[in-house]
């Protein structure tokens, strides 16, 4: 680089956001991420030894994946392509991997290519590099805000290492502000700015473990800092007001979701109350909610509180009446009762033990005696012979069996003895102390008539 370039470059970083101005250019700059930077740890003895291999850097925004790769290029002794997959498609994929093979064919320099938002990429683009990781053409690294295992493409993923990036904490995100304050080079050193402390936990709160954000907070509350000091009043200006990370079709969608069905299934309504709330204040479909929560009525409630189902769709069709926000109110309520409601799968355990009993057996003939016998030939095979018609007998019960010939005696649904599934409990044993009885009485007969 010449000297205009050198200068070009300085007048370029010096009108940059903070956030950029403010990325570690090494190591000993880097914040967070000790369980891989530590000292003896995986990734810093990649870097320091120059021999990286693959590799997917999985973490939320702000968390330093970006900041990494950089700290790579200038640490490494290979050729390094910084690619955008929300800029390049197979075009420019063909590109680089010429690039790369002309560097290593006229140079002998291998080549680390990093993908930023390599989950941007579809399953043909992803397939495009497969072959040249697997020959060494080049080594990747990608970086990606959603989970891995649902948007890298297997044969990928199996090349290639990954490595979770965790948010950032709040103290590691005051040690950053404080380190911008004073910075006199990159940073707002030069302003002689202060700051409060009650303001520099505020901005580190807010930021939500995003590195970025609490820089692009820090600047604009420089702009509007009176007297030289940064005070909470100023902070909370600059914050206004940050999304809450969730992503509705990726990773946090689904994190929180379980979240909220778990909290329901576990009986803590307060847990129940804040992921629904999460999920409200991001903007997820209502709708969706409500129906997660019928399911739940039935395979986590079912016949311990029956009035659990009648409950979720009444919310379900009271909030379609409704809308936001008063909707909120519904779907408070709902929650709340299904989240204190007894529990019990037996209905769900026992429609899935039935289901893989006919994927077992087949289609086994229904006994003849609770066959339907419409027409005079049916009677006279014997269809409808023998049937005890239930409300003849004391109790609106009398012994049958219901199975077929090769099943009697399967039990597929199993009563706990929570809510109302104790009292069903408790009719099933007297049903089954009514059939035996009547086995007992029948043998009786049966050994008389010998």
């Amino acid at each position: 680089m010449d000297l205009f370039d050198s200068r070009a470059a300085a007048d370029t970083l010096k009108e940059a956001p903070l956030a950029e101005r403010m990325r570690p250019q090494n190591l000993a700059e880097y914040v967070g991420q000790e369980h891989l930077l530590g000292e003896g740890k995986l990734l810093r003895q990649l870097i320091e030894t120059d021999q990286l291999t693959s590799l997917i850097f999985w973490g939320p925004p702000g968390s330093g994946k970006t900041t990494l790769a950089r700290i790579i290029a200038n640490a490494t002794k290979a050729h390094f392509i910084f690619f955008s997959a929300i800029l390049s498609g197979i075009k420019e994929i063909r590109e680089v991997v010429k690039e790369a093979e002309d560097i290593r064919k006229f140079k002998g320099i291998r080549t680390i290519l990093f993908v930023d938002e390599i989950h941007r990429f579809n399953k043909s683009q992803q397939d495009a590099f497969l072959p040249y990781v697997e020959r060494g053409v080049f080594t990747i690294i990608g970086a990606t805000t959603e989970n891995p295992s649902f948007e890298v493409i297997a044969p990928l993923l199996s090349r290639c290492k990954v490595l979770v990036l965790n948010q950032l904490t709040g103290e590691e995100l005051k040690g950053i502000l404080r380190h911008a304050l004073a910075d006199t080079e990159r940073g707002l050193g030069a302003l002689n700015l202060s700051i409060d402390d009650e303001a520099l936990n505020f901005m580190a709160e807010q930021a939500q473990g995003d590195g970025r954000v609490a820089l692009n907070t820090l600047e604009t509350a420089a702009r509007l800092a009176k007297n030289g000091v940064i005070s909470l009043e100023t902070a909370r200006e600059a914050v206004q007001k940050k999304p809450l990370l969730y992503d509705k079709g990726g990773e946090e969608h689904y994190n929180v979701i379980s979240a909220f069905i778990k909290s329901m299934r576990g009986s803590d309504p307060d847990g129940a109350l804040y992921w629904l709330a999460r999920m409200i204040e991001a903007g997820e479909d209502p709708i969706f909610i409500l129906r997660r929560m019928v399911i739940l009525a039935s395979e986590d409630i079912g016949n311990a509180d029956p009035r659990a189902l009648q409950v979720a769709v009444t919310a379900l069709q009271a909030f379609q009446l409704v809308g936001l926000p008063e909707g909120r109110i519904i779907l408070g309520q709902a929650v709340t009762y299904l989240a204190t409601a007894p529990k019990s799968n037996a209905s769900y355990t026992g429609i899935d033990a039935a289901l893989a009993e006919v994927r077992k057996s087949g289609a086994l003939p229904v006994p003849h005696h609770i066959r339907n016998a419409p027409t005079k030939l049916m009677k006279e095979l014997g269809y409808h012979a023998g049937y005890k018609y239930a409300h003849d007998y004391a109790g609106g019960y009398t012994p049958q069996t219901y199975l077929p010939d090769q099943l009697v005696g399967r039990k597929y649904y199993d009563p706990t003895g929570h809510g109302y599934e104790k009292t069903i409990k408790e009719r099933m044993e007297w049903v089954r102390q009514q059939a035996g009885t009547a086995t007992a009485a029948q043998e009786k007969e049966n050994q008389k008539k010998e």
